[in-house]
């Protein structure tokens, strides 16, 4: 599994406004269904109303780029362009170490 944590910045509450009208045109659903997509979540740091966090994990690399080509692309980019919205990237290919459960309370 591949995670996308991508940090969107903008002012004046763009961050969120952008990531409200993502889930209601429809488009993180659209993107939820696609194949291959496992996450599509945003989220608000307490200290930074400023900045919006998505949460995106794919099965594979093939999965982003068929996303990346998808026509969602176009609408994604003008929507970030809508709200002036700069982003930051982190990426992350998850493995099957274990030895960590043990201090999860489940």
């Amino acid at each position: 599994m591949i995670t996308v944590n991508l940090y969107y910045r903008g002012t004046n509450g763009n961050a969120r406004a952008f990531a409200e009208e993502m889930e209601s045109s429809g488009i993180a659903e659209a993107i939820r269904t696609e194949a291959g997509n496992l996450r599509y979540e945003y989220f608000q740091p307490i200290d930074d109303p400023e900045t919006v966090l998505l949460i995106d994990s794919w099965s594979d690399q093939a999965a982003i780029d068929a996303h990346h080509a998808s026509p969602m692309m176009k609408q994604l980019a003008e929507l970030r362009e809508k709200y002036d919205l700069h982003m930051t990237v982190e990426r992350y290919v998850s493995d099957e170490y274990k030895a960590d459960e043990k201090y999860l309370r489940k």
